[in-house]
C-alpha cells in the first residue's frame, strides 16, 4: 500500500479532487485506498468463505453436484454482467454512494431517490444477514466446545458485539479499515486454496463426474432446504448460491472518494473482485463436493452439510485451524460491509435524502470518517435482526423473508442506473464514458443482458419458500411511490447539477478546510 501511495502524485490527487468538485462535492473523506485496497474491500464483502460456505446447502440439497459444477460458474457469470455494467458507470462518476448518484444523473431525482432507498435497505439488512451467518458459523465451529446455546438473546448479544467492533474499527479511519480488508483479501485467497487442497487430499476418490451429475434433492431428501419442486426449478433455485454470494462489489464504488485514481481503480476493483472470487470459489467448492463421501447423505444434512463433511473427512486439528481462518474472514466481511453501508448513508444524507441529514453527513475532522453514519448503519442492522427474528409470517421467520427481499432490492438498485445507462450512454446526459471504457456498444449489450438476468433473479428469488418476498417487494414499491408523490417530490432536490455546482464552490472550500484537507 505504501508503494501505491508513492505512485500517487500531486497531479493524480488534484485530478481526483477536481473530478469530485466538478460533481459538486467536497473532498471530506480521506483518499488512502490503493487500487488493491479498493479491490480488497469488494472481495472481502463477496467473501466466498462466508456466503459460499454458509449457503452451501442451496446447491447440495438442491440439484446436487451439478449445482456447483455448472451452477456456480453460470451464477457467477450473471453477477459478472452487473459488475461490468456498474464498473463502466463508476469510471465516469466515481462518488461515494455511487448507485444513488448514478440513478440521479442518468435519470432524475426520483430514480436517484429510488436507487438510494433500494440500495440502503439492502445494505443494512445484508449487513445483519452476514453477521448472523458469522454467528451460526461460530456456533457450529466452536459453540459445542464453549457450551453455547442457540437462543435469540445469545444471537443478539453476539451480533451487537461483533457489529460494534466492526463499527469501532471503521470509526478510527479508512487507513485502519483498508489495512484489515487488504489482509482479508490475502486471507481469503490463502484459506480458499488451503481448504481446496485439504478437501482434495481427504477425498475418498476423484469422481469428477459428480460435479456434473444432477439429482433432485428438493423436499425431504434435502432436509427441506427447498420445498418439493420440479427438476428445472431446483437447478434454478440453486443459482441463488453463486448469485447471492457474488454480490457486494458495489463497495468499490461506495469508497470512490477514498480511492486513489478512482476513475480507473474503482471499475478495476469491481470487476477483478468478481473474477477472482468466482475462480477461487469454484476451486474451493469443487474440492468440497469431491470430498463428500456420499451425495445422498450430504443432501440429507441440509444446512449442516459443511460441518458434517468436515467432521467426517478432515483431521480435527487442521479443521479447527481452518475454522478460525474462516471465522476471521467472515468477521472482516462484516467490517467491509459496515464501510459500504456508512458511505451510502453519508452520500444520500449530504444531499438531504435522509432524516437528520446534517448529522449523518458530518465527517470527523480527526478520523476523516462519517462517524454518525457508521454507527447508525451498525445499530440499524442489529435492530433489524432482533425485531424480525421474533416475528413470523405464515409460519416462516420474518427475518428470512426480509433477507430474501432485500437481496432482490440490492439487485434492483443495480438495475436502476444500468437501465438508465442504456438510454443515456453517448447522449448529452452521459457524453463521456470514463477512462475505463468498454465502448458504448459493448456497455449497452452487457447492460441489456444484465436486465434480462434481473428478471430471472427476481423470478427465482420469489419462489417458495420465499414466495412472501413477492408481496413484500410489491408492497415496498407501492409505499415508495406514495411517499415520493406525497412528500419527497416537493422536498428532495437530489444531487447538485448545473449552476448549483458552481454556487457550491464556497461551501466545498469551507467543508474541506473543516476537515483539514486544505
Amino acid at each position: 500500500m505504501a508503494g501505491a501511495k508513492d505512485d500517487y502524485t500531486d497531479h493524480d490527487k488534484k485530478a481526483d479532487v477536481h473530478h469530485l468538485h466538478s460533481m459538486g462535492y467536497a473532498q471530506e473523506l480521506e483518499r488512502r485506498m490503493s487500487q488493491f485496497s479498493n479491490f480488497a474491500i469488494s472481495f472481502s464483502i463477496i467473501c466466498i468463505l462466508s456466503g459460499g460456505i454458509n449457503s452451501l446447502a442451496q446447491a447440495t440439497s438442491g440439484a446436487g453436484g451439478i449445482g456447483i459444477g455448472i451452477g456456480w460458474p453460470l451464477g457467477c457469470a450473471i453477477s459478472g454482467l452487473f459488475a461490468l455494467a456498474l464498473a463502466q458507470i463508476s469510471s465516469a462518476y466515481p462518488t461515494a454512494g455511487g448507485l444513488y448518484h448514478w440513478g440521479s444523473i442518468l435519470g432524475n431525482r426520483f430514480t436517484g431517490w429510488l436507487a438510494a432507498w433500494l440500495n440502503l435497505l439492502g445494505l443494512v439488512t445484508v449487513l445483519g444477514a452476514i453477521n448472523v451467518g458469522t454467528y451460526y458459523f461460530f456456533f457450529g465451529a466452536f459453540g459445542g466446545a464453549l457450551g453455547m446455546e442457540d437462543t435469540l438473546v445469545n444471537r443478539v448479544i453476539f451480533l451487537a458485539l461483533i457489529t460494534g467492533l466492526q463499527a469501532l474499527i471503521n470509526h478510527f479511519g479508512i487507513a485502519l479499515t483498508a489495512k484489515l480488508t487488504d489482509f482479508s483479501g490475502y486471507l481469503i485467497f490463502v484459506t480458499a486454496i488451503v481448504l481446496a487442497v485439504v478437501c482434495l487430499a481427504s477425498a475418498p476418490s476423484y469422481d469428477f463426474a459428480r460435479l456434473f451429475t444432477f439429482k433432485n434433492y428438493s423436499g425431504d431428501a434435502g432436509a427441506g432446504v427447498w420445498p418439493q419442486v420440479s427438476d428445472s426449478w431446483v437447478f434454478l433455485l440453486g443459482l441463488l448460491l453463486p448469485i447471492y454470494t457474488i454480490t457486494g462489489y458495489d463497495a468499490s464504488a461506495h469508497t470512490s472518494e477514498e480511492t486513489m485514481k478512482a476513475a480507473t481503480s474503482v471499475p478495476r476493483g469491481m470487476v477483478s473482485s468478481v473474477l477472482w472470487a468466482s475462480l477461487f470459489g469454484y476451486v474451493m467448492l469443487c474440492g468440497f463436493v469431491l470430498m463428500i463421501p456420499d451425495m445422498d447423505q450430504a443432501a440429507a444434512q441440509g444446512w449442516n452439510v459443511f460441518f458434517w463433511a468436515m467432521d467426517a473427512q478432515v483431521n480435527p486439528t487442521l479443521k479447527q485451524v481452518l475454522y478460525l481462518a474462516i471465522f476471521v474472514s467472515q468477521f472482516l466481511c462484516g467490517l467491509a460491509t459496515v464501510t459500504s453501508v456508512s458511505r451510502m448513508i453519508f452520500a444520500f444524507a449530504r444531499d438531504g435524502g435522509l432524516p437528520a441529514s446534517k448529522a449523518l453527513s458530518t465527517v470527523s475532522p480527526k478520523h476523516r470518517t462519517p462517524v454518525t453514519a457508521i454507527w447508525t448503519g451498525a445499530i440499524l442492522s442489529v435492530l433489524f435482526v432482533w425485531f424480525t427474528s421474533e416475528i413470523t409470517i405464515a409460519g416462516a421467520s420474518a427475518y428470512s423473508i426480509v433477507v430474501s427481499c432485500t437481496v432482490i432490492f440490492l439487485f434492483l438498485s443495480f438495475a436502476v442506473p444500468i437501465g438508465l445507462g442504456i438510454v443515456t450512454a453517448g447522449t448529452a446526459k452521459w457524453p463521456k464514458m470514463g477512462p475505463w471504457n468498454l465502448g458504448v456498444g459493448t456497455f449497452k449489450l452487457i447492460s441489456v443482458l444484465a436486465l434480462v438476468a434481473m428478471v430471472v433473479i427476481f423470478l427465482i428469488g420469489v419462489q417458495p419458500p420465499n414466495d412472501w418476498a413477492l408481496w413484500i417487494t410489491v408492497g415496498f414499491l407501492v409505499i415508495t411511490a406514495v411517499v415520493w408523490f406525497a412528500f419527497e417530490n416537493r422536498r428532495f432536490q437530489g444531487p447538485p447539477i448545473g449552476d448549483v455546482i458552481k454556487k457550491r464552490q464556497a461551501e466545498i472550500a469551507a467543508a474541506e478546510k473543516a476537515v483539514g484537507e486544505i
